[in-house]
């Protein structure tokens, strides 16, 4: 058998060309001390976009059900939690290698102006979208007299 190469396109034996150069990209765009790929430190993908009104937060989610999705606001952060469990009877399954049995990410957003009620989420084809209101800025703005 050949080894296991799970996830990381960078590790595959054979490549020709720029593999250097991208596994120097990737390992530099990642945020773990050691330059390596690793379960423990990835995490799901997400997209922040601002519009007038509100923030739209897009987080791809294949494989999740919304009991496995938590979702907090507390002092201006946004925390997307989950926490997904397999139960599977391992005695009647021959597995060589396992990865997908238990794990647990989260992601935290700071969002300056966002109103901490009236957020709205959404989980469609595995895309959690999430809605979060701004507060309307308020005009504190004034003139001092110099003495």
């Amino acid at each position: 058998m050949v080894g296991l190469v799970p996830f990381n396109r960078n590790r595959v034996i054979g490549r020709n060309g720029f593999k250097d150069v991208y596994d120097m990209l990737d390992d530099f765009f990642s945020d773990t001390l050691l330059p390596r790929k690793s379960l423990i430190s990835d995490t799901f993908k997400l997209d922040v976009k601002e519009n007038k009104d509100n923030y739209q937060i897009e987080a791809e989610l294949p494989g999740i059900k919304k009991e496995e999705i938590n979702i907090e606001m507390n002092n201006e952060r946004l925390t997307i939690n989950i926490d997904k469990k397999e139960e599977i009877d391992e005695s009647t399954k021959n597995y060589i290698h396992r990865e997908r049995h238990i794990y647990s990410m989260n992601r935290t957003i700071y969002l300056a102006d966002a109103k901490d009620n009236d957020i709205k989420a959404k989980l469609d084809d595995g895309v959690l979208t999430i809605t979060v209101p701004k507060k309307e800025k308020s005009n504190n703005a004034y003139t001092i007299e110099i003495e």
